[in-house]
């Protein structure tokens, strides 16, 4: 139990390195939603990003009725 719950932890910390080094926390503050979840999905990517994958999120909002 105690080893997965270190597991995680590093595969997370990876992840946010991973972020880091593509400039994703350049601290821009008008941050949108394909923003948000790329970061939020490199992070939990963790160390796969290492390895080629590159996710990236398109959010496409409805517009609202008139």
């Amino acid at each position: 139990m105690r080893f997965g719950g270190v597991l995680v932890v590093v595969w997370l910390i990876i992840g946010a390195v991973a972020s880091y080094q593509r400039g994703y926390f350049s601290g821009d503050t008008n941050v949108n939603c394909a923003e948000f979840g790329t970061v939020l999905l490199t992070v939990v990517a963790g160390p796969l990003n290492y390895l080629g994958v590159n996710p990236q999120i398109d959010c496409t909002l409805p517009q609202p009725s008139q």
